[in-house]
């Protein structure tokens, strides 16, 4: 399998997920495949190889690290290291719009006023959770923080 099928398959495999939340976000299927750790488990453990596989095959070379651009950059110099980059935008920027939904739903926001948070962060992950908080904060639904509704 080449690494551009690996990528196109990792990058589908989110699609259903974000079609539920944005669209169905109160369907049954929605709580029960998004909602649950079923998406966080799999692409983890897509991730995890991903990451194992690189590092034992030795891809990114000697000046990868996380401490300088340089090494970041060394990082995503081969196919591989993109994959496992992507790959961990994919499952974080899922997990908040996941929470998005939820914590939107608890505090009783309109959905038509979320959707466009959510579509944000699938494509922009950090501006679509700053949109979320900034309407929450308009609505009066909640402080600029990640505190939970309460009971």
């Amino acid at each position: 399998m080449t690494y551009e099928t690996l990528f196109s398959a990792v990058n589908m495999s989110v699609l259903p997920a974000w079609f539920l939340l944005i669209f169905l976000p109160r369907f049954g299927l929605t709580r029960q495949i998004v909602h649950s750790a079923i998406y966080p488990l799999v692409l983890g453990v897509f991730y995890l190889s991903a990451l194992i596989w690189s590092i034992s095959r030795g891809v990114t070379g000697g000046e990868a690290n996380f401490t300088s651009i340089t090494g970041i950059t060394a990082i995503f110099q081969s196919p591989l290291g993109v994959l496992v980059g992507w790959s961990h935008y994919l499952v974080f920027d899922l997990f908040v719009g996941a929470w998005i939904g939820r914590d939107s739903q608890r505090r009783g926001m309109p959905h038509l006023a979320v959707a466009p948070c959510q579509f944000f962060t699938f494509l922009l992950g950090p501006v679509g959770l700053l949109a979320y908080l900034l309407l929450r904060l308009a609505l009066g639904k909640g402080r600029l923080s990640l505190d939970e509704p309460p009971a």
